[in-house]
């Protein structure tokens, strides 16, 4: 049960961070350059992702549970460590936090810069809207079938998962604006230590090794793994304090 939850909560939390990101670029192509081909770029996005999710994960879950989750396990770790290695870097300072007043502000420039809008289905929109929704979409789906197929329940995480994305497009529709005020950074570096306890929960499982309380250690593995990111934010920002003081 409490793996189950925390499945939902990880695929959830992943799907938001991305969806915002795409959404960002589909509200500067729409109100720049009309809705029509923007939308249709991020529906036929949204229906190969969908495609592939359907194909992929029930693949997925025909392989002996072992070795699944030994591979697939693995795979999300090494993912998992680089959302947490970027979130780390952010919150230390290193590397600029996701401005999506910004992203809007540049995407709009760019729109506006490649002239006006095509009669009928305008390229340029509908490229771009299909490009940003696929990119960030397949990292939806890669964490939906990974996680899903890790726990034996695909069903589970696409619904969390789905659920984020509903939300996330539902409010920008309503303001037509980015979402600067969703807490991205914050977000991310929750779902980095979640996928990174996820990965190396389940590999070590396929490896062989038996947790203390079986799925009840993994609340205890996302702990730790959270506290010692903490920690590293900490040294780094330490180290960047340091760095930028003035030589005596």
């Amino acid at each position: 049960m409490t793996s189950d939850l925390l499945l939902l909560l990880g695929a959830a939390g992943a799907s938001a961070v991305e969806t915002v990101e795409a959404v960002t670029i589909v509200l500067a192509l729409g109100a720049t350059r009309g809705w029509r081909s923007p939308l249709l770029g991020a529906g036929a996005a949204v229906g190969v992702l969908a495609v592939a999710i359907a194909a992929l994960g029930p693949a997925l879950e025909a392989v002996p549970i072992d070795w699944l989750r030994l591979v697939v396990g693995s795979l999300l770790l090494v993912f998992g460590l680089q959302w947490l290695r970027k979130a780390i870097l952010r919150a230390a300072g290193f590397l600029p936090v996701h401005d999506e007043e910004q992203t809007y502000a540049e995407e709009v420039a760019r729109a506006r810069a490649a002239g006006a809008s095509e009669p009928g289905l305008d390229g340029y929109a509908f490229t771009i809207s299909f490009k940003a929704v696929l990119l960030e979409g397949l990292e939806i789906a890669f964490i939906v079938i990974t996680l899903g197929a890790s726990q034996g329940s695909t069903l589970l995480a696409a619904v969390g998962a789905v659920a984020a994305v509903i939300a996330v497009v539902a409010v920008a529709a309503a303001v037509r604006r980015p979402l600067a005020r969703v807490p991205e950074n914050q977000l991310a570096f929750a779902v980095g230590v979640m996928l990174t306890a996820f990965g190396t929960f389940w590999a070590s499982e396929g490896a062989g090794v038996e947790w203390p309380g079986d799925d009840a250690a993994l609340p205890v593995l996302i702990a730790a793994i959270a506290a010692w990111a903490l920690a590293f934010v900490v040294l780094l920002r330490r180290r960047r304090t340091l760095a930028e003081e003035p030589a005596a």
